[in-house]
């Protein structure tokens, strides 16, 4: 790539490009890396294309939407993860002196639990009284839902229950949970079930990174009768999970809301009273608690919450 007029006629890349360019080098999509980060494709790759043009460099090799990167990307990577580090440090030490909710948040999103209403309005409250508060929400597979949190790479997440051990939260609704079936199932056309219906149904299957006690009480395994579910094919994410369901292999259980989230073709969702509650739930880390940026996400979380349900306290509080 040409330098186009010399260093000098070069502007210096944003804080915000160098943080897609690593997410596109963990991805090395650019499908997946843009929906991580809530943006279009075709936005995330101009900002990748504007970066390169601003260090006068080739950063990725381009063959659709998968890349790889180049010899300079690779050690342009390291040094962008050493300056995002670097300004989110600095940013945390200001922010602990100034008491202010302001710099870089970073909340986690199983799936599409950030689309959902209580989410919506919990970040639209945060960003109307903190409009210095940089907020960036990050899609999580069941894979790394709990391991990001627990790693430090997101400082909150939008999660489902029950949550492991060493996390905090604060709970923010709870609904009905769904079977979800092929649509040429012979139980598609009932309106409700029961577990016993489903005693023969393979479901589908976490893969060893999730924790197991938090599938087994997503699949009521075992059943109350003492037998164990029959498990089938492993997925990492809810597109996944609904498309094993509408191919026939296995069926699910997911919140009522799925009806809304995830409509398909040949795909059918039953209630089963037995199934229970899912509970959606704002988690951090104890450590995490009290700084500025996830105490104003929290306040804004039980603001919202009090709104709609009266007081409440989260798993703190309560401990």
């Amino acid at each position: 790539m040409s330098a186009g007029g010399g260093s000098s006629a070069r502007r210096e890349p944003s804080l915000h490009q160098l943080r897609l360019l690593l997410v596109l080098a963990e991805e090395l999509h650019f499908g997946r890396a843009a929906a991580r980060v809530y943006i279009s494709q075709p936005a995330f790759s101009q900002q990748i294309r504007s970066l390169e043009q601003r260090l006068g460099v080739v950063l990725v090799e381009r063959g659709g939407p998968a890349v790889r990167l180049t010899a300079v990307g690779q050690s342009i990577v390291e040094e962008a993860r050493t300056v995002v580090d670097a300004l989110a440090r600095l940013r945390q030490t200001a922010d602990r002196h100034a008491g202010a909710a302001r710099g870089l948040l970073r909340i986690g999103s199983l799936g599409a639990e950030a689309a959902m209403p209580y989410a919506q309005a919990i970040l639209a409250h945060l960003r109307g009284e903190h409009p210095d508060l940089e907020i960036e929400v990050r899609n999580l597979t069941f894979t790394d839902m709990f391991s990001t949190l627990l790693g430090g790479e997101v400082d909150a997440a939008f999660l489902r229950g029950p949550l492991p051990g060493g996390i905090q939260s604060l709970h923010l609704a709870s609904e009905t949970r769904v079977v979800c079936l092929s649509a040429d199932d012979p139980l598609a056309d009932r309106d409700t079930l029961t577990l016993g219906h489903l005693a023969d149904r393979v479901v589908v299957d976490m893969p060893p990174e999730v924790p197991r006690s938090w599938w087994n009480h997503l699949t009521v395994n075992p059943r109350p009768d003492g037998t164990r579910v029959r498990f089938g094919p492993v997925v990492r994410d809810t597109e996944a999970m609904v498309l094993a369901v509408t191919q026939g292999r296995a069926i699910t259980f997911l919140p009522a809301a799925a009806r809304r989230l995830y409509p398909r073709t040949g795909l059918t969702y039953v209630d089963c009273p037995e199934l229970g509650l899912s509970t959606a739930e704002l988690a951090w880390l104890p450590g995490k608690r009290d700084e500025p940026a996830v105490s104003a996400l929290r306040e804004a979380a039980r603001l919202t919450v009090r709104q709609c349900d009266g007081p409440v306290r989260d798993s703190a509080s309560e401990a």
